[in-house]
């Protein structure tokens, strides 16, 4: 069928109603949100947004409500897409934006594509990656990996991706979304080494919409986290920590996810696949650690200075 592109779309959807149908890779995907209140009577009130690009740049599409729990586990970061019957609206201005792997695509940020139910309804077809063809110029999926080495050097909220053996897990630790709030967050604390520094990993690791993974994060697993934010304790602490945070846009796998996903491609990971080769499993199973409470950012030693 004839098809439209990303950059065609933006300048002419004010003078459209029905759309040709999009030929998209996704680049990035969010964390799915419950905007459920008790006063609104919604079925499915959900929301996951996902950047999506072709040739010509990448968009936020929007998969909205029911289509949520039927679409949102199939569509995975690397997945090609055929979408038609869907609507174009303004950007929400306040959403989260990950930073892309390639800093030279072109950003279309003043609209969105949505998928619904009706109104229109949307078909999403997946595309097989062994169908998808060269002359389509799909962008491929480009990650930031960084090794523990270099993370000292990074600015504060800088964004980045990391590969570490698992050396400590911190039990499951809930944290209020607001004060007085009934809403909290849940997370863990993780340490992981790649073989280029003494120090580990910090990993504030905040549950995503991957429960099956949050839950099997052990010692000695092979963990990948995408589009997570530098922290640097910005306070004049003289023993200066920096850790990572999860962001909206973060993807966790750990030993067993990892088959089929884009950065097996990646030379920082290819690197760390080798380092691990020359490791002895013993040796590091003595270092590992599970459990317990972790106490992070550590609190000063004496009570003057706290």
């Amino acid at each position: 069928s004839k098809l439209t592109n990303l950059g065609h779309l933006e300048m002419t959807w004010r003078s459209r109603v029905h759309f040709h149908p999009l030929l998209v890779r996704i680049l990035h995907k969010s964390r799915l949100r419950y905007y459920g209140k008790p006063e609104k009577k919604m079925d499915m009130p959900y929301q996951a947004y996902f950047e999506v690009a072709d040739g010509s740049g990448m968009m936020s599409m929007v998969l909205w409500n029911s289509l949520c729990p039927e679409w949102y586990h199939s569509l995975k970061v690397g997945t090609v897409l055929l979408l038609a019957k869907y609507a174009i609206k303004s950007s929400y201005p306040f959403k989260t934006h990950p930073t892309p792997g390639d800093s030279q695509m072109k950003r279309f940020a003043t609209i969105e594509i949505c998928l619904n139910v009706r109104d229109p309804p949307t078909e999403i077809s997946i595309i097989p990656e062994e169908m998808v063809k060269p002359e389509w110029g799909l962008p491929e999926v480009k990650y930031r990996f960084i090794t523990r080495s270099e993370l000292d050097d990074l600015p504060h909220n800088h964004s980045c991706d990391v590969i570490g053996l698992v050396t400590f897990v911190g039990r499951a630790e809930r944290a209020r979304k607001r004060e007085h709030s009934e809403d909290f967050w849940l997370y863990r604390w993780a340490h992981a080494i790649d073989g280029t520094s003494d120090q580990p990993f910090i990993l504030e690791l905040f549950a995503t919409s991957q429960p099956d993974v949050f839950e099997r994060i052990h010692p000695m697993t092979y963990l990948v986290c995408t589009q997570m934010r530098v922290i640097q304790d910005l306070t004049e602490n003289p023993s200066r920590t920096v850790y990572l945070t999860t962001s909206n846009e973060s993807q966790i796998f750990i030993t067993g996810w990892h088959k089929g996903q884009p950065y097996t491609k990646d030379a920082k990971v290819k690197n760390f696949i080798q380092w691990t080769k020359s490791q002895s499993e013993a040796d590091q199973i003595k270092k590992t650690v599970i459990g317990g409470y972790y106490p992070f950012p550590r609190p000063p030693d004496s009570f003057l200075k706290y």
